[in-house]
C-alpha cells in the first residue's frame, strides 16, 4: 500500500494515544506514509487559529486522517472543530460500531457486534434558524431533514450491510410524532430498502430502540438513524460494551475521511501514560477497511482481542498495571 495520511494528534491524551497507534500500524509494515498537520488547542497556539488552512488542506489532498481528540475552547464564540470539519468536507456518514470485547467492565462481554450508521450534516445539529425572543423565554431552533440526505445515508448503510456480509438494517425514526422531517426520513429509507431485498429490514421508533438495546441488544446488526438520534444511540451502544475507551469511528464522505477516537481529550491523566488507545488503535482498523484492506483490518482487531484475552499490559481503566505505549507494544507484537 502507497498512501498518505494526515495525522492530527490533538490535545490532552492525544498525542499519547496517536503515538501509540502509529507504533501498532508501524508494525504490520503496510508502507503507509504520515503527514502531520495541526488542529485544536495545539493549532491555536502555534498558528492563532483551532483550523488552520494547511490542515485541511493536507486532508483534501490526502482524502484520509487519523484524528486524535481535539479541545474545541468553551465559548469565546468557538464551534466545534469536529462539526467543522463534516461540514467542510461533506463527511455525511458517521460509522459507529460497538463489539463486545473480553476482560472489560462491560454488562455484555459477549454478543454485541452492531453498527450505528448515522447522518452527520442534517437534522438538528444543523444550527440554522436558533433564536430566542428579546425576554429570554422561548427559544428555537430549525430541524432540516432533505430527500438527498436521507437517500445517501440509507444507502450507504446497505451498501455496507451488503459489502460486510450483514444481514439487517434496523431504520430508527419517530415518525409517529416529527411526521415531516423524521416522515421524510422513513419515507425515503422504506424506498431504499426495497432495492436491497436480500437484506432484513425492520423500523423502530427511537424511545423503543434505547430500550429495546438495553434489554436485547443481540437482536440488532446495522441501525441506520438520523443525526440526533445516531448521537445518542451511538454512545449509547459504547456504553453497552465497555465505555467510549472501545469506541472508535469513522466520518466518511464522498471525497475525504476521518478516522477518530470519538472520546474526550481527558486532561485530567494526559501526559501519564494511563489512556487507553484502543479507540483510536480499532478506528485505525476501520481506516484501513475503508482503503480496500479488509483483511489486514480483520487481522488488527484479532490482535487487539487476543490482548485483552491475555490481560498483557492492559491500561488502568480496563483493570491492568501497563501504560499505554506498553498496551500498544503488546497489541504490536502479536501482528
Amino acid at each position: 500500500m502507497t498512501q498518505t495520511i494526515t495525522v492530527i494528534r490533538g490535545d490532552g491524551i492525544g498525542p499519547e494515544i496517536m503515538d501509540a497507534t502509529l507504533r501498532v500500524l508501524d508494525s504490520m509494515q503496510l508502507g503507509l506514509r504520515y503527514e502531520d498537520a495541526d488542529a485544536g488547542l495545539m493549532a491555536l497556539e502555534k498558528h492563532g487559529e483551532l483550523l488552520p488552512a494547511a490542515t485541511l488542506e493536507s486532508i483534501r489532498r490526502n482524502g484520509i486522517a487519523l484524528k486524535s481528540p481535539l479541545t474545541t475552547p468553551v465559548g469565546e464564540g468557538f464551534s466545534s472543530i469536529n462539526v467543522a470539519l463534516r461540514r467542510h468536507f461533506d463527511l455525511y456518514a458517521n460509522v459507529r460500531p460497538a463489539k463486545s470485547f473480553p476482560n472489560t467492565k462491560s454488562r455484555f462481554p459477549k454478543g454485541i457486534d452492531l453498527i450505528t450508521v448515522r447522518e452527520n450534516t442534517e437534522g438538528a445539529y444543523i444550527g440554522e434558524g436558533q433564536s430566542i425572543t428579546e425576554d429570554g423565554e422561548t427559544a428555537t431552533l430549525m430541524q432540516k431533514v432533505t430527500r438527498k440526505g436521507s437517500e445517501r445515508i440509507v444507502r450507504y448503510a446497505f451498501d455496507l450491510a451488503r459489502r460486510t456480509g450483514r444481514k439487517k438494517i434496523t431504520v430508527v425514526h419517530k415518525a409517529n410524532i416529527l411526521k415531516t422531517t423524521s416522515g421524510l426520513f422513513l419515507k425515503v429509507a422504506r424506498e431504499v430498502a426495497a432495492q436491497y431485498p436480500e437484506i432484513e429490514c425492520n423500523e423502530m421508533i427511537v424511545d423503543n430502540t434505547c430500550m429495546q438495546l438495553v434489554m436485547r441488544p443481540e437482536q440488532f446488526d446495522v441501525i441506520v438513524t438520523t443525526n440526533l438520534f445516531g448521537d445518542i444511540i451511538s454512545d449509547l451502544c459504547a456504553g453497552l460494551v465497555g465505555g467510549l475507551g472501545l469506541a472508535p469511528g469513522a466520518n466518511i464522505g464522498a471525497d475525504a475521511a476521518i478516522f477518530e477516537a470519538v472520546h474526550g481529550t481527558a486532561p485530567d491523566i494526559a501526559g501519564q501514560g494511563l489512556a487507553n488507545p484502543c479507540a483510536l488503535i480499532l478506528g485505525a482498523g476501520q481506516m484501513l477497511d475503508h482503503l480496500g484492506e479488509p483483511d489486514e483490518a480483520t487481522r488488527l482487531r484479532k490482535a487487539v482481542v487476543a490482548t485483552l484475552e491475555a490481560k498483557d499490559s492492559l491500561t488502568p481503566d480496563l483493570g491492568g498495571s501497563g501504560n499505554t505505549m506498553s498496551f500498544a507494544k503488546a497489541i504490536a507484537g502479536r501482528l
